[in-house]
Parts: structure tokens; sequence; C-alpha cells
């Protein structure tokens, strides 16, 4: 028996822990979804999500709110009220077209490159200590090691210390998650300010001496009135969070699935140059961000529901990725699909992930340095892997792995 669309699904811990049965059942029942006694709609089909990406005069990227969960179950809006700033990934053009140039240009073209054979070195040294062990924690040992320290080289930070930083950018995704008590966001909300100030000096550091960094980049759009020093601080935290974020998650998502299916392993280890075309089904399949949210500017309607002006709408990436509609056996892994990035994990639109290159470049270079240094990858029995508990980030806080050699 179908169960009711009540409004408590969207937060309740089962559906979390496991979202796919409810995101089949929005997308055969109602796409658009109004969540009952909120002004929250949930969009679950491909083709909604696509047609509001593209329609950004009526669904702003301009982050109205925070969603947290209240005490019946629901989710309520934490209004910034007319204290917002429109900041690269919540930024609508022109402001967004201004900030994606401060740091496209050097994310992708100056950046990546050189930072290969580090990446490498890297992923080497963590899954040689991870293999010595042999029963890890892949997310402790690997998965959250390798991307918060690849962005912070990246961004350029100096004497930075990784731990602190993984702690501010799951900090950051934290407030995004719309799981936490009211009382807990805003205890995160006010701890931005340590993190923030910490750039801040960064960036005046790097002004003084400007590097071939991103960093720099930013500093120079400060010094020259391009970006205000709120924004230039702002775009860094983001890029800081999102991209440690999102790769950290893809890692722990991608051993997992390898870890349930020996076969898929195998095949892999033979014929390493299939790792990209499972790196694009494991983020088709647990897409790293589940949702990105969107502020409606005016009466609207979407896939034949009406939206009114001040809502908040939730385009569910992680429902779109796996739409029958859209795919073929959308739950099963499939190295031989027709256009491998035919998926929104990263977004769509304008707002396509400036970091999508380093995330694929990083889960690359760890999954073949994992396959190559084991003979089996497989989910430690003793010991379950345990998702976070967000709406928002679909990442392992524990996936404990047996690591066989020989």
């Amino acid at each position: 028996m179908t169960q009711a669309l009540t409004g408590t699904l969207l937060l309740d811990p089962a559906v979390i822990e496991d979202p796919y049965p409810f995101y089949r059942q929005l997308q055969s029942q109602a796409p658009v979804w109004e969540v009952p006694r909120t002004d929250v709609f949930v969009v679950s089909s491909f083709e909604s999500v696509a047609e509001a990406t593209a329609r950004i005069e009526d669904f702003s990227s301009n982050m109205a709110c925070l969603l947290y969960r209240g005490d019946d179950g629901l989710p309520e809006r934490l209004s910034f009220g007319e204290f917002t700033m429109q900041t690269l990934a919540t930024a609508d053009p022109p402001a967004h077209t201004v900030h994606r140039n401060t740091v496209f240009p050097e994310l992708v073209a100056k950046r990546m490159c050189s930072l290969e054979p580090e990446i490498v070195d890297l992923a080497l040294g963590c899954v040689e200590r991870a293999v010595k062990f042999g029963h890890v924690d892949f997310m402790a040992e690997i998965g959250n090691v390798v991307p918060i320290t690849v962005i912070s080289r990246l961004i350029g930070f100096r004497h930075s210390d990784p731990e602190r930083l993984l702690r501010a950018a799951f900090e950051s995704t934290a407030m995004l998650g719309s799981t936490l008590s009211l009382e807990r966001l805003l205890e995160l909300v006010a701890g931005v300010e340590e993190i923030e100030a910490w750039i801040a000096d960064q960036l005046a550091a790097a002004a003084m001496d400007p590097e071939d960094s991103i960093l720099g980049s930013v500093a120079r759009g400060m010094d020259d009135g391009v970006l205000a020093v709120q924004e230039g601080t702002i775009i860094l935290h983001t890029l800081l969070s999102a991209g440690g974020e999102s790769t950290t998650s893809l890692l722990g998502s991608a051993v997992r699935i390898l870890a349930e299916q020996p076969d898929l392993q195998e095949r892999l280890r033979t014929r390493p140059e299939l790792i990209p075309a499972f790196v694009e089904e494991a983020l088709r399949l647990e897409s790293p961000f589940r949702y990105l949210m969107r502020s409606v500017t005016s009466d609207t309607s979407l896939g034949g529901e009406d939206i009114p002006a001040g809502a908040t709408v939730l385009l569910f990436w992680g429902a779109a990725n796996r739409d029958p509609a859209e795919y073929d056996h959308p739950d099963d892994v499939d190295l031989d699909r027709r256009v491998m990035r035919h998926h929104v994990a990263f977004g769509r639109g304008i707002h396509h992930c400036v970091g999508a290159p380093l995330a694929r470049l990083e889960a690359h270079v760890v999954l073949r340095v994992l396959l190559e240094r084991t003979s089996n990858i497989s989910l430690d029995p003793e010991r379950r892997p345990r998702w976070v508990d967000s709406l928002l980030i679909r990442r392992y806080e524990q996936l404990p792995v047996r690591l066989i050699t020989g």
C-alpha cells in the first residue's frame, strides 16, 4: 500500500537514510509537490528540474532563508529578511557572472593541471596507510582527508589546518541540511564568523603579496573594486565548503558501491579506463548535493502547479538523477550509458559547479590508486556505515571497510 504524502516525510529520519522510494513516489504522484502547511515546494522530476534551472527570472538563486526541522517535524524557514548577499552559488546575473569570472579561469585552467601530481601523491599516502591497517573508516582515513587538503591548496590558503577547515566546511553545509533544530541552527550561524574572519585575514595577506591562485585572484578583485570584502570572503568560504564536501561525498558513495559489488571492482581493476564512467554513475546514483534552493520572485507555475511569490523551491538533483522517465534502469550502475554525463549531480545551467572538473579528477585518482593497491574492498561486517543526517548532503559520516591486498 502506498504511503500518503504527508509533510513530515520530507525530514523523516528513515527517508533521509534511504530517500529513493520517497523520490519515486513523488515522481509518480506529485513531481512538483507543495509540502503541506509550508511555503516549501519540492521538484523531483528531471524535466521540471531542468526547466526551473533555465528560468532564472522566476526561480532566483538568491538564498532568502535557511530551513530547519520544526517541533512538528515539518520544514520551517529562518528568513534572512533584508540581510541577503548574492555571491557565486547564490547569485543571479549580473553578480553571478562577475563572481564566476573572478574564480573560474584560475580554478580550471591554471591550477588543476599543476595540482594533479600532488593529488596522486596525497592519494598514494592515504591509501598506503589505510591498506596497512586493513580495517579502516574510509572517510576518516581517505574520503575526508584528500578533498579538504586539495581544495585548500587549490584556493591557495597559507598555513592552513586541514582539520579546522574540514570542521568549518562540514558545519557550513550542516546549516543547509534542513534537519537541525532552530537552536542548533542559530549556533552554527553564529559560528560562521570565526572561519570568515580567518578567510578575511588570508585575503588581507594575499593582497599584500598576491600569488597566482584563487586566493590571489579574489584579492585582486577586491583591490580593483570588482568585489567587496564580504563578497570575496563568502566566495572563498563557499568554494571551501562545496569543493571539499562534494568530493568527500562522491568518494564515500563510490567506495560503498564498489564494496557491495565485487564483480564491478574486478571489472574496473581489469579495465581502469572505465573508472571515469563509473564515477559518473556514482555521481548520478548518489548525488553529493541532493538539492539546491531557489526563491520564487513572483507568482508562477511549474509542472502544472501554481507556486506563489515568496515560496522556497527545492530542486532535487538526487531525485532527478534517478527519474525512470529519463533513465533506463535508473537504480543500477551502467558503464555503457550512451551519454555518461547526462545527469545533474553538479547542477545545471549557469550554476553548474565550477569545481566539477576537480571533483572528477580527485575521484579518478583516488579510485585508481585504491583499486591498484587492493585485491578486494568490502564493508566491515562488525560496523555499519552511517549517513550524515542531512536533507542536503549525501555523505557518509562513517564508512568502515576491509581492504585486502595480494
